[in-house]
C-alpha cells in the first residue's frame, strides 16, 4: 500500500524559506510523476509543483513559479520542495502524491505570518 509521509513544515515569517521532504516507503521511486499539493482552511486541494521521474522536467503553478523548486532523489525515495520567499497565502497542509494520487499521508503544515 502507497504511504507518504511528508516533513519540514513550520511556522515562518514572511519572506523566509522552508524545506520540505516527503518519503514513499519505495513509492516515489516507482512513481513517474510525483506532485506536491497543498490545501489551505475552506479551499480545495490544489497542485503545487510537479517533476518527471528523470527529475529534469519541473512544472509549477503560476504562484509559486520562481520561488519554489521541485527536486527528487529516486535512490533515496524522497521528493523535495524548496519553498523561497514565502507569503502568506502559501500557508497550508502541503502533501505530495502521484499525479493520481491515492492514500493521502498526514502532510505537513506551513504557516507564514508575520
Amino acid at each position: 500500500q502507497v504511504q507518504f509521509v511528508e516533513s519540514g513544515g513550520g511556522l515562518v515569517q514572511p519572506g523566509e524559506s522552508l524545506r520540505l521532504s516527503c518519503t514513499g516507503s519505495g513509492s516515489i521511486r516507482s512513481t513517474y510523476f510525483m506532485v506536491w499539493y497543498r490545501q489551505a482552511p475552506g479551499k480545495e486541494r490544489e497542485k503545487v509543483a510537479s517533476i518527471n521521474y528523470a527529475g529534469d522536467v519541473p512544472y509549477y503553478v503560476p504562484v509559486v513559479r520562481g520561488r519554489f523548486t521541485i527536486t527528487r532523489d529516486n535512490a533515496k525515495d524522497t521528493l523535495y520542495l524548496q519553498m523561497n520567499s514565502l507569503k502568506p497565502d502559501d500557508s497550508a497542509v502541503y502533501y505530495c502524491n502521484s499525479d493520481a494520487p491515492v492514500n493521502w499521508g498526514q502532510g505537513t503544515q506551513v504557516t507564514v505570518s508575520a
